[in-house]
């Protein structure tokens, strides 16, 4: 059984799941690992410092050489620019890190650049400005207009505004704007193998969605969001391993792509139980085995999501 450590293991009992039944002994670590649903279901449990925190790569190394980890995967945006730099340290430390490299993670992690990355590749996004060029030249993008935070996460940020004066007098952190997209909203898995090369991509309908993460969904075989995925890595030739984005299908302006994450989406398991097995996947890599990853998943398999706990003491 190899040792495999979910980072900032959260909520992700699923997750935590399907490492364990591709082979891995589960562990995972959070600030809190007591209340942490994941941690508790993990097969060994850690307490690491906020990912942002000076120390946080030593803890992680600590766990590593005291567990004989031999795969981390993050699962929050936050962490990802720490474990892109310290990849090659863990790894002398033993871990391969599922993390693509800092070049992309940079890119992913500033909105802005995100959608000018992709546009220059010929991939579908939104038309994009800052709080100054909006301000600046008001009616550039039409009213209303959608607001997030260039390096935002989790939803946090979000509005849409009508006119330029409802805009606050000043935002807390840098903003970018868009037009107003209107259309059924999809996420789409990816599985870039060590190699570069797309090996799947598994888009779901957002039937429904809680603090920004699929309650219900619905997997959908489309061939123009499969192109998006290979847009997205023609644009970004480095990325590797789990990555997904997210699409609004405009009525008027057709699939549009508005968000990168380079790591496992929530939405995951929905592509798990409808046959693309990524973690099974990066388990046989890491085994140093073909992968066996593929395309042939099933189309139109539903997950409803419902709250469920797991108790302790």
């Amino acid at each position: 059984m190899t040792p495999v450590l979910i980072s900032s293991a959260g909520r992700r009992g699923a997750l935590v799941q399907a490492f364990r039944t591709a082979g891995a002994v589960v562990h995972g670590c959070d600030m809190q690992p007591e209340l942490s649903s994941g941690c508790q279901l993990a097969d060994q449990a850690h307490q690491v410092p906020r990912c942002s925190a000076p120390d946080f790569i030593d803890r992680i190394e600590e766990i590593v050489r005291g567990n004989g980890i031999r795969l981390i995967v993050p699962t929050i945006d936050t962490e990802l620019p720490a474990y892109a730099q310290a990849a090659p340290r863990l790894a002398a430390a033993g871990a391969y890190v599922h993390v693509s490299p800092p070049e992309v993670i940079a890119v992913v992690r500033d909105k802005t650049r995100t959608m000018a990355v992709l546009a220059a590749a010929g991939v579908p996004v939104p038309e994009t400005c800052s709080e100054a060029e909006l301000r600046a030249d008001p009616d550039r993008l039409g009213w209303p207009v959608f607001g997030k935070p260039v390096g935002g996460s989790a939803s946090r940020g979000l509005g849409t505004y009508d006119r330029l004066a409802d805009l606050p007098a000043a935002f807390p952190e840098p903003m970018m704007f868009q037009p107003v997209l209107k259309g059924p909203e999809y996420t789409v898995n990816m599985f870039i193998d060590r190699a570069g090369t797309l090996r799947c991509a598994v888009p779901h309908l957002r039937i429904q969605t809680r603090a920004g993460e699929v309650e219900k969904g619905r997997t959908a075989r489309r061939a123009d969001l499969r192109a998006l995925a290979e847009g997205i890595c023609r644009a970004l030739p480095q990325a590797r391993g789990v990555l997904c984005f997210q699409v609004i299908d405009d009525a008027v302006r057709g699939p549009q792509v508005i968000e990168i994450n380079a790591r496992f989406g929530g939405g995951y398991p929905l592509a798990h139980h409808a046959g693309a097995q990524f973690a099974n996947w990066l388990m046989a890599e890491l085994a140093g085995q073909p992968s066996g990853a593929n395309d042939d998943w099933r189309d139109g398999v539903t997950m409803l999501r419902y709250d469920d706990a797991v108790f302790t003491g």
